[in-house]
């Protein structure tokens, strides 16, 4: 077994499971709401992110004998982190232009009457969907929308990553 494969392997089965389960709850979001989705979509994100820790240690295992240095395993868990990432992006950026293209507009008016709730003033409130439009440019430009929603759970694999290479550095 290689680097190569395991990333891949391990990378996709983290991919596949945050796909699989991001499109399961997908349907549900209108009926949670913005907040309880939000804590959903992190939680599955961080299940997913645990298949960094198994692909080092597969790595760990059975490529480099038993043994494994911080940076070695630093390096498997990033490459598995953008693998399964771009796994994420593949399917919320098609997500987002085809299953919900109302998504950013009811988000804008969510946003919006939080911010009424709370006391915000008009001019917080104008001030506030100004620069909901100056968002919506940016997530309507597919490039740019496939960064930020790699970015979403990027942070959430990095944690994991670091935390996988330092319990399982072996010497």
């Amino acid at each position: 077994m290689s680097m190569k494969r395991i990333v891949l392997t391990w990378g996709l089965i983290s991919g596949g499971v945050s796909v699989g389960l991001f499109l399961a709850t997908f349907p549900l979001a209108d009926v949670l709401g913005f907040d309880k989705a939000e804590v959903l979509g992190y939680t599955i994100i961080v299940a997913s992110s645990l298949f960094v820790y198994f692909g080092v240690r597969s790595y760990r295992e059975n490529v480099n004998g038993g043994k494994l240095t911080f940076g070695r395993g630093f390096q498997v868990g990033l490459l598995i982190a953008i693998v399964a990432c771009l796994c994420y992006v593949g399917a919320l950026e098609p997500a987002y232009y085809k299953l919900k293209p109302d998504f950013f507009d009811k988000y804008t008016a969510y946003t919006i009457a939080k911010a009424q709730a709370a006391g915000a003033s008009p001019a917080k409130l104008a001030k506030l969907a100004q620069q909901m439009r100056g968002f919506r440019r940016l997530y309507d430009n597919p490039w740019t929308n496939a960064a930020m929603i790699f970015v979403e759970p990027f942070p959430v694999f990095l944690g994991a990553t670091i935390l996988s290479a330092a319990a399982l550095r072996k010497r």
